[in-house]
């Protein structure tokens, strides 16, 4: 496989700066902090930064990091540090239940020096959505480090806890899924364009043909995958960038340079 870095063509910067704000080859950067010792023992499989990857490309923010890591204070509060100094958004998955081994809160507080506090407008949350008073494990998650900001996530149980550039999500994916959604719009940048080539012939067979549409596109990312058991096709080619005419243009010459009867399909 061989990617390259989208980066802009010079007539096309100006349009991107006025309709997002970000200068194009400045668009917002993401880390994504994996937390539970459930996952590293392979008793649980992650799928919530699978689907981070995913939205976070649709927004068109560069992610450029996940880390896994245990539940551990130290071991938290030493790579959320890392990542928020490093990248624009950086998003923790897990660790922020109210049973022992949920840390994150602890170890976010601690990567910033800040306190933990005694949250009541959670605790008022958690208090309307079971109709009774908070319970001590309960009472777990209202405590929460100062200076958080509390972002409304549709519903009464608990909102989304922002301290400075870290947003800390749960571990359960649907619960992932509804925070994240709830500030989805605060990660916008500009998304790629992406076009698919499947090509009936073996990577080896095509791949001067790559090499050469990159040095007619040198901007262009591009990405080669071989199916091993595919019956129907050899390889998916994979065409991206954020300017969507400059990503056609590259699929019309990759087109003309392809062998005849070599395409599957193109998406």
């Amino acid at each position: 496989m061989r990617v390259r870095r989208a980066l802009t063509r010079p007539g096309f910067r100006f349009a991107w700066l006025r309709e997002t704000g970000y200068p194009p080859q400045a668009m917002p950067t993401a880390g994504i902090l994996v937390i539970g010792n459930e996952i590293l023992s392979g008793k649980v499989a992650d799928t919530n930064s699978p689907y981070l990857c995913r939205e976070l490309r649709d927004l068109g923010v560069d992610l450029e990091r996940i880390i896994t890591i245990p539940d551990d204070v130290e071991v938290i509060a030493q790579h959320v540090r890392v990542l928020s100094r490093a990248y624009d958004f950086v998003f923790t998955s897990g660790g922020i239940g109210p049973t022992h081994d949920d840390m994150t809160i602890a170890g976010v507080a601690a990567a910033f020096d800040r306190p933990i506090e005694f949250s009541e407008a959670i605790a008022g949350r958690i208090e309307r959505a079971t109709g009774k008073p908070p319970s001590e494990p309960q009472l777990k998650m209202a405590r929460i480090p100062a200076g958080a900001s509390l972002l409304d996530a549709g519903d009464l149980w608990f909102p989304l806890v922002i301290v400075e550039n870290v947003y800390i999500l749960p571990g359960i994916p649907e619960l992932l899924r509804k925070k994240f959604e709830s500030a989805r719009e605060r990660f916008r940048g500009i998304p790629f364009v992406l076009k698919r080539v499947y090509v009936n012939q073996m990577e080896s067979e095509i791949a001067e043909h790559l090499n050469s549409l990159l040095e007619q596109f040198p901007e262009l990312m591009l990405g080669s995958y071989p199916r091993i058991q595919e019956e129907s096709f050899r390889v998916m080619l994979t065409l991206e960038s954020r300017d969507a005419g400059y990503v056609q243009d590259a699929l019309d010459s990759l087109l003309e340079r392809l062998p005849t009867g070599a395409i599957y399909k193109v998406e």
